[in-house]
Order: structure tokens, then sequence, then C-alpha cells
């Protein structure tokens, strides 16, 4: 989990239901580089090819890189309990700049009060939303940051370090009802789930695919993430409430790559080492990385998420050529989707061979490979673009995934 908070550190709660109590060997920091990693390879890309000499064929490439981070040792904190409003702390720690605690609570009114008694800044009206996750059984895992740790970013965002939990669950779900409570407007949240030869979606909200492989103008380059958003907006406005797949594919390869794909070192680091069934080092290529999108607020957002296994897809790669490319996704039997939009500059030398072949396309006259550019931090795009300006092809459809909800 990783999380943008923008205000004074001591201001920082977090209050995450868990289904079990955790300990600090369950809890760790990890490497902001890893999330950055993982976000820019799944993100949606911009790609921008050039026809090739018609009387030439266009070499291969492929590339590798590995990334190494380490996670700081966690300390302990103490805490007071009050027993009074039936709060028992089960187990309490720090890691990194977080003090943690993992609550147990009889009560959802003693719980609220509890927080607030411990100086935990949570927003009014939270009682009703603990509510249904106390009546379940559920632990609370509940932070604070010590703010001689924090560092601030631009336009004063805590950067904050992300989290690792590690849980056994027969439910796969996230919990995100309680973060509409500090909510100001619409709320931006992207899942990414590395799974063993297996894509995910949404249990319990309609799946929608991102079109992808439209054709974009040149213009588009100036302002990716913007167009993206557009496309995002009006994706929502024909499936209101859907969860949006940008994103299926293994994690030990990509066509075209932001960045190289991951190795076996970041997928320990992401949690492939307490995988129980593994048995050595994991293999980037038996494993599929999904990125989930939604955008919602406290009036569209009826229930926490819930996951599951879907059958593989693919969509979003190079087919030859304009019109020969896939728009949406469809059943297949491994997963190569991506969201990918293209820009195309069409050869305008002279053809000098009795059998030109059109439609090669490759990277920059002058050399090098097709530059891929990733759309990063849409939350905080401007949403005033107009999708119409950028788009060759000015109608398109929303497809739906393979059993949806």
């Amino acid at each position: 989990m990783q999380n943008n908070y923008q205000g004074p550190p001591q201001d920082f709660a977090m209050v995450v239901p868990v289904p079990v109590v955790l300990q600090k060997e369950d809890v760790k920091t990890l490497p902001r580089e890893v999330f950055d990693r993982v976000d820019q390879l799944a993100a949606p890309r911009l790609v921008e090819y050039w026809e090739v000499d018609p009387c030439y064929v266009e070499p291969q490439y492929d590339e590798r890189r590995v990334l190494r981070g380490g996670a700081p040792p966690p300390t302990a904190v103490p805490t007071d309990a009050a027993d009074d409003l039936g709060v028992k702390i089960e187990a309490q720690f720090t890691v990194g700049e977080y003090e943690v605690v993992i609550l147990s609570a009889q009560d959802s009114t003693g719980l609220d009060t509890w927080l607030r008694q411990g100086k935990y800044t949570i927003p009014e009206g939270a009682e009703p939303v603990l509510r249904p996750y106390v009546q379940a059984g559920m632990k609370f895992f509940v932070a604070k940051v010590d703010a001689k740790k924090v560092q601030f970013g631009p336009q004063g965002q805590a950067m904050l370090s992300p989290l690792r939990f590690h849980y056994d669950s027969d439910t796969f779900a996230l919990p995100v009802r309680l973060g509409l409570l500090n909510a100001q407007g619409k709320q931006d949240l992207i899942v990414h789930i590395v799974a063993r030869n297996q894509r995910y979606e949404a249990a319990n909200y309609r799946n929608v695919a991102i079109p992808s492989n439209l054709e974009v103008s040149d213009a588009t380059r100036r302002n990716f993430p913007g167009f993206y958003a557009a496309l995002f907006d009006q994706t929502l406005a024909r499936q209101p409430g859907a969860v949006v797949t940008e994103y299926a594919w293994a994690t030990g390869s990509c066509d075209p790559c932001p960045t190289p794909p991951l190795d076996p070192s970041e997928l320990m680091v992401l949690g492939a080492d307490v995988m129980p069934s593994l048995g050595g080092y994991p293999n980037p290529g038996e494993f599929v990385l999904t990125r989930l999108h939604a955008r919602y607020g406290a009036e569209t957002l009826g229930e926490d998420i819930v996951f599951r296994a879907a059958q593989p897809i693919v969509g979003g790669r190079e087919g030859g050529g304009p019109g020969q490319n896939e728009v949406g996704a469809v059943l297949s039997g491994y997963n190569n989707f991506q969201a990918r939009y293209i820009i195309r500059h069409p050869w305008e030398g002279p053809i000098q061979c009795k059998n030109p072949q059109r439609g090669i396309w490759g990277g920059p006259p002058n050399g090098g490979e097709p530059p891929a550019i990733a759309a990063r931090d849409l939350a905080f795009v401007p949403r005033n673009a107009s999708l119409r300006t950028y788009l060759k092809v000015k109608m398109f459809e929303v497809p739906a995934l393979p059993g949806e909800v």
C-alpha cells in the first residue's frame, strides 16, 4: 500500500481493517523505487512509431534491468489501551516512519472514542463506517507517523514509505470505504495484483477493459496524461461504477516497455518470499501483473472491492498497422493486454524497390527503440481535456470483460 498524503504529518492517521492480528514480522516498508517500477510498467502507455523504408526490414530488440531494494528494521513503540472501551491492543511496533498498533474492538463506538483519545486524527462520521468491520470480527492496523522521519515532495505531499502487509485469508478483498471519510471529491484507486499464472478482476463490481490501441494525433505527446484521463472518464461515463482493467501481462516481459520487466529480486520484495509453494526464487514468466483502476466518491462506492481470478485476455498489441490492431480485450490462453495508444508517422521518403512493404513500423529514423511514455499520477491530472481533440478515430466502444458482474 502506498498513500498520497498532503498536510501536517502529525495529523496523519491510517486505519486499515485486516482479518488477523499482524505481528512486526508481517509488516515491512518497501523501497519507493519498486512501487514506481510496477506503476510505470503497467501504466497506460503512448507509443510513437515511424514507418520504416518500405524496402527495409526492421531488426528486433530486447532488454533487461535489475533493481534491488531493502527495508529498514522495525522497532517497538508503547501505546496505552483503554479496556473500558472494549478495545484491546493485540500488537505494537514501529516500521520505518510508522508507529503501528494492531487493535481488536468489541464495539465501533468504543473504537472511535479510543482512536480520538489516542490523538489519532480521524474524520467525523467514522463510527458507522467502522461498525460493519467490528461486527465481522476484523482487526485494525492503525498507524501514525513520526514527523521527524518524514520528507516532503512537490505540492507539500508527504513522501511516505510504501507498506507491505502479509497475512493469509480466504477472502481476497480491499477495504476502501474508510478512505472516503477524508475524501475531498473523487478518489483514484489503482490496484496492482501480482499472482502466479493468473489475472484478477473485481467480483462485486462491473468490469470493463479500457479501449486500447487508439490512433491519436501528434499533439497527444504534449498532454498524454490529460488525454488518458479524458478517455478514462468517458469510459466510466458509459459504464458507471465499473472497475477498469488497464493491464494484464506476464511480469517477465512487455512490448513496448516504458521500463524493463520485473526481475526475481523485485518479486521477492513484493511478496514472493512468503509464498509457501514457491520453492525458490520466482520465475517472472510464471507471474501475471494485473492493473485495475477505479475512480469513485462516497455516493458511488457501495462496498469494499472483492477480487477473483479471471480468464486470460489479450489486447492492445501491434497488429500490423492502422486498422489492424486490437481495440478491446478478448479471451485467450495467456495474458497480453495493455492500455496502448499510438502516434504514427508514415514514410515520406523515396521508395526505391519494386515490391515495397508498407505498414512496417519502428523507432525514430535516426535509430533507437520506439519510445513508450507512461501516464503517471493520473489522480492529479487536470480533467479538462477534450477527448475529440486527440483521437483520429472519433467513435469507439467500451468493451466489457467476459463474466462481468
